[in-house]
């Protein structure tokens, strides 16, 4: 019997949102500057940027183990498709009262994430 192999596209994702997610943890004020175009100190504001950030560290961090592993991505790959799902759905429900650059790169990027996730869940579960 061989070992699992290792699934490049899961480690690649499970690493991206991983340091993303621990960018909003430990500097949320700098790590939302990347994806909008306010500056935020509002108390609420950071709770939910940490909150997400977490969810992120761990969907991520839990994907990058399953592709380091060989084994189980398609589950992580469904969840972190899914979280992005939660951020498109929130972001087109504001849509016309984001800054230009937050509509861009929040809701496009929410988009993508949700179409790598799900691509990824399939290609998983083919191997």
């Amino acid at each position: 019997m061989s070992a699992p192999r290792t699934d490049l596209l899961a480690v690649a994702a499970g690493a991206v949102r991983l340091a993303s997610g621990a960018s909003f943890l430990v500097a949320p004020v700098a790590a939302n500057r990347l994806w909008a175009s306010d500056r935020t100190d509002d108390p609420t504001a950071l709770l939910l940027l940490r909150s997400m950030g977490s969810r992120d560290a761990l969907v991520g961090g839990l994907l990058l183990r399953a592709g380091l592993r060989g084994e189980g991505a398609a589950g992580w790959f469904l969840a972190s498709a899914g979280a992005d799902l939660a951020d498109l759905v929130g972001g087109l429900a504001v849509h016309d009262r984001l800054p230009d650059r937050s509509r861009t790169v929040g809701i496009w990027g929410a988009a993508v994430g949700v179409a790598v996730g799900l691509a990824g869940a399939a290609r998983a579960r083919r191997r």
